[in-house]
């Protein structure tokens, strides 16, 4: 579900109040444990939390280089949590220690969804939500960007 929201505190009004909380309380841990040189702001309709235009510009898209995301689905919340795909290594860290807490979350290709925060190991956020520095997820970002167009020598 995508929003045409101009600012978060828009798109939280636009949610109904029971996914609004769990929205919330996911966007305060994703702010209080973001490293410096982030962003938030709503990119593609969703909350997003990236790496500024001026910072870093050599996207796929000409957009900011996206660290992670936040949305309101229909049935569910999805957070995107890209700095874990950007590594095959710390996407399989991520995925054994997210399987291994007993969570109901669900695991899609590029993000966890949940219907309530106690589905979601708010711990394994906070840790890989501070994790990455903005430099390191640029280097992933380039790396891997490399790798699919057979440049890397890895």
């Amino acid at each position: 579900m995508r929003s045409s929201a101009k600012t978060v505190d828009e798109y939280l009004a636009e949610i109904e109040p029971d996914k609004r909380a769990v929205v919330s309380e996911v966007r305060d841990v994703v702010n209080e444990n973001l490293p410096a040189g982030y962003e938030e702001t709503m990119e593609y309709g969703i909350i997003s939390w990236s790496v500024p235009i001026e910072r870093f510009s050599d996207t796929y898209n000409s957009r900011p280089l996206m660290y992670a995301a936040l949305a309101a689905q229909k049935r569910y919340v999805s957070l995107y949590l890209m700095c874990t795909y950007s590594s095959e290594e710390k996407r399989r860290r991520f995925e054994e220690r997210l399987r291994a807490s007993g969570s109901k979350a669900g695991l899609g290709k590029s993000c966890v969804t949940f219907k309530t925060i106690d589905d979601l190991p708010l711990d394994l956020v906070t840790e890989t939500i501070a994790s990455t520095e903005v430099d390191e997820f640029v280097a992933d970002y380039e790396a891997a960007t490399a790798r699919r167009r057979g440049d890397s020598d890895d």
